[in-house]
């Protein structure tokens, strides 16, 4: 596994205001992005997407289960 860190100004604006973040690490960034998809999309809608992301590096004998069947 490789460590690396990220060096990001992140500015949003939206109608209440405005939010400044510099994330350092891959872990930082998710938690950014997740946070601003829930607050955009709401949180069945990023939970969708981001199941969606994961499922391509799942292995494809999980995928082929369905929850049911465990």
């Amino acid at each position: 596994m490789s460590s690396h860190t990220i060096d990001a100004d992140i500015k949003v604006k939206w109608a209440e205001g405005q939010s400044a973040y510099s994330p350092g690490t891959p872990e930082e960034l998710l938690l950014i992005a997740v946070d601003l998809l829930v607050r955009d999309r709401g949180s069945e809608a990023t939970r969708s997407f981001i199941e969606q992301v994961l499922e391509r590096y799942a292995p494809q004998a999980a995928i082929a289960i369905e929850p049911s069947a465990r």
